[in-house]
C-alpha cells in the first residue's frame, strides 16, 4: 500500500503557510486603507484656511438668508448708468427678493488682499508680510443670473466675525483672488484694479492693469515693485497735502462702503455707480473693526 502520510504532512504545511500568508497580506491591506482610505471613499471635509480669522463666521454669513437676500435685490435692480456722480439709487424692498429668480448659491469666500500703505510709503520692508494684507473676502456665484455676476464683499467686524459690506457687478474680483496657491499669495492694487501673485518675493501681473503697472515687464521683484508703487501714492497718502487740499480723498485701504452710513448697504456695480439697500429688509451692519 502506498505511504501518503509524507504528502498529507506537506499539503497541510503548505495550506498553513498559505493561511497565514493570506492573514498577513488582509493584515496589511487593512493596514493600508486606514492610512490612504478606499479609492472610492469620500475625502474629509477641507480644514478651514489657518491664514483666515473667524473663517466659520464667514462661511455662515455666506449662507445666510439675509446675504442672499441682499444678493437678490440687487441683481433685480439694473444697474445706474449715470456713472460714478450720478446719485445714489434706492434698490426697492421686495417680500420675497429670491422668487423667480434662476437658482444660484454663492462660492465659500476666499482672501482679497492688498498692499499696505506702509508698503506704499516706504517704510515697511519689502517683505511679503508687511506688503500685503489681508482686507476682505469675496466670494462669487455658482452660476450668472439672468446674464449677470456679482460679487459678494465681507468687511471684518468689530469685535470678530464677517458682515457683508458690498454687492458688486462682475465677478473679477473673486476670480482673481482664488488664483492664489500652496506658496503664493494673490493681491490687489485697488487703484489701477491691478491684480498680482506673489511667489517668494517675485511680483507677476495677473491682468492687464497689472502688466500696465509693471511697465510691461513679465515680473519683478517686491523691492522694485515697492518702488513703483511708491512713486504712484506715496504723496496722496491720506494726510499729504495732495489729501488735504481736496485733490483725492488719498490712498486708503478702507473701501467707501465703509464710510456709509449703519443703516445704509451700498451695492455696487462695476462702474462705479451704486445702489442703496435700505429700510426694514436692510441687514443692519456693524462697523469694521480698525486693523489696517
Amino acid at each position: 500500500m502506498r505511504d501518503t502520510s509524507g504528502t498529507e504532512m506537506s499539503s497541510k504545511r503548505a495550506a498553513s503557510r498559505f493561511s497565514r500568508l493570506s492573514i498577513v497580506i488582509a493584515v496589511s491591506a487593512s493596514a493600508l486603507l486606514s492610512v490612504v482610505g478606499p479609492a472610492h471613499a469620500v475625502p474629509a471635509k477641507d480644514p478651514l484656511p489657518a491664514d483666515i480669522p473667524d473663517y466659520q463666521a464667514a462661511l455662515n454669513a455666506v449662507k445666510s438668508t439675509d446675504v442672499r437676500n441682499a444678493v437678490c435685490r440687487f441683481l433685480r435692480t439694473p444697474v445706474p448708468t449715470g456713472g460714478a456722480g450720478a446719485p445714489v439709487q434706492t434698490i426697492p424692498e421686495t417680500a420675497e427678493p429670491c422668487q423667480g429668480l434662476p437658482v444660484f448659491t454663492i462660492k465659500d469666500p476666499v482672501a482679497r488682499n492688498e498692499i499696505t500703505p506702509g508698503f506704499v510709503a516706504g517704510t515697511a520692508q519689502p517683505l511679503p508680510i508687511e506688503a500685503v494684507k489681508l482686507t476682505q473676502l469675496v466670494s462669487s456665484l455658482s452660476t450668472t443670473v439672468n446674464g449677470r455676476n456679482a460679487t459678494v464683499m465681507l468687511a471684518p467686524t468689530q469685535g470678530g466675525g464677517w458682515h457683508l459690506a458690498a454687492v458688486r457687478d462682475s465677478d473679477s474680483d473673486a476670480a482673481y483672488a482664488g488664483k492664489a496657491t500652496v506658496g503664493t499669495l494673490v493681491f490687489t492694487e485697488p487703484q489701477i484694479r491691478g491684480w498680482y501673485q506673489l511667489k517668494l518675493t517675485t511680483v507677476e501681473p495677473l491682468n492687464d492693469q497689472a502688466r500696465q503697472g509693471l511697465g510691461g515687464q513679465a515680473s519683478v521683484s517686491l523691492s522694485d515693485y515697492q518702488k513703483l508703487v511708491k512713486a504712484r501714492y506715496a504723496d496722496k497718502l491720506p494726510g499729504s497735502e495732495y489729501d488735504t487740499t481736496g485733490y483725492s480723498s488719498g490712498y486708503s485701504l478702507q473701501s467707501k462702503e465703509d464710510d456709509a452710513s449703519s443703516s445704509t448697504l451700498l451695492l455696487a456695480g462695476s462702474s462705479g455707480t451704486a445702489l442703496a439697500l435700505t429700510g426694514a429688509a436692510l441687514l443692519h451692519r456693524r462697523r469694521r473693526a480698525s486693523t489696517r
